[in-house]
């Protein structure tokens, strides 16, 4: 007996539709459990790039006291200098401070208006670019208690430590995904079950007339895989939508400390697709499941 895909997906669809109570609910668990695994991707890929952009450009700042001589900065200057870590370094005086800061602050100018800031009072620093990054506490170790100095910022540590709880997020992510993956499987697994047992009698007659194993497994297979991938497609909805929410935050309120976390469009269209591949998984897998346990053809 052969078979068409119209008759498959006339007969998935019915029994969508019969059991559409467990369907949105199995649908709805794999949409925010996939949801959840693009956000721990797109999270990680942020990391990363926050952290080897921090790698490759400033690895090291030295904070000056907004009342040192030039006698002291230029003992700094030498210092680092002739560090055999450090590959480069520039100075960043008070007006070129004092510029940044009001571009960091440009939503909120209250930080610094109302203390009444001037250029002359903003710290001054030296940035610096090291050999090798993991060096950053040997040369910060050297100038803490430097007369001029006022303190000496590690933007590697500060990555490190992003790093450490960022892995911790992205693992209760992970496992929370993993759970909610292994209910919509079991849920997609009992919406087939059910449409199995009220087809029993219809099963066993068109097994009388000749009807194949296959004849009668796809359009079960089909009914998973279709909630496997609308979970999916909505789920592909959430991740671009959280892209394009964080890209218009950071160009519309001018949140320049977020603008490192927006990945490229690339990455988040390699995310989708593994998200898309994982729904269409777990769609089929608890189908399968189904009909080796309860449909004996």
């Amino acid at each position: 007996m052969t078979m068409s895909m119209e008759y498959a997906a006339r007969e998935a669809a019915g029994n969508l539709w019969r059991n559409r109570l467990m369907t949105m609910t199995a649908v709805l668990t794999v949409a925010v459990s996939l949801s959840l695994l693009g956000a721990t991707m797109l999270m990680r890929q942020a990391v990363s790039s926050v952290t080897v952009n921090w790698g490759k450009g400033v690895n090291i700042i030295v904070f000056m006291h907004s009342g040192a001589t030039g006698g002291q900065r230029k003992a700094v200057n030498q210092q680092l200098t002739g560090m055999p870590q450090v590959s480069r370094c520039y100075y960043v005086g008070h007006a070129a401070s004092f510029a940044e800061m009001k571009r960091m602050f440009r939503s909120e100018p209250d930080v610094y208006q109302q203390a009444g800031l001037t250029a002359s009072e903003v710290p001054t620093s030296f940035r610096c670019a090291l050999a090798n990054p993991k060096d950053a506490q040997v040369v910060a170790s050297a100038f803490q208690n430097e007369p001029g100095v006022r303190s000496v910022y590690d933007p590697v540590k500060q990555a490190n430590t992003i790093q450490k709880v960022s892995g911790i997020i992205q693992l209760i992510f992970v496992i929370v995904a993993v759970i909610l993956l292994l209910s919509a499987a079991v849920l997609i697994l009992n919406t087939i079950r059910l449409a199995i047992f009220a087809r029993r009698r219809e099963v066993a007659v068109m097994k009388l007339v000749g009807a194949t194993n296959w004849f009668i497994r796809v359009p079960f297979m089909l009914e998973g895989l279709t909630q496997g991938i609308i979970g999916a497609v909505v789920a592909t909805g959430v991740v671009f939508g959280m892209h394009a929410f964080l890209g218009y935050v950071v160009k519309h309120y001018h949140a320049t400390l977020l603008k490192a976390l927006v990945v490229p469009l690339h990455d988040v269209v390699s995310t989708v697709v593994v998200v898309f591949l994982v729904g269409m998984v777990v769609g089929v897998l608890g189908s399968v499941i189904a009909i080796r346990r309860f449909l004996e053809v």
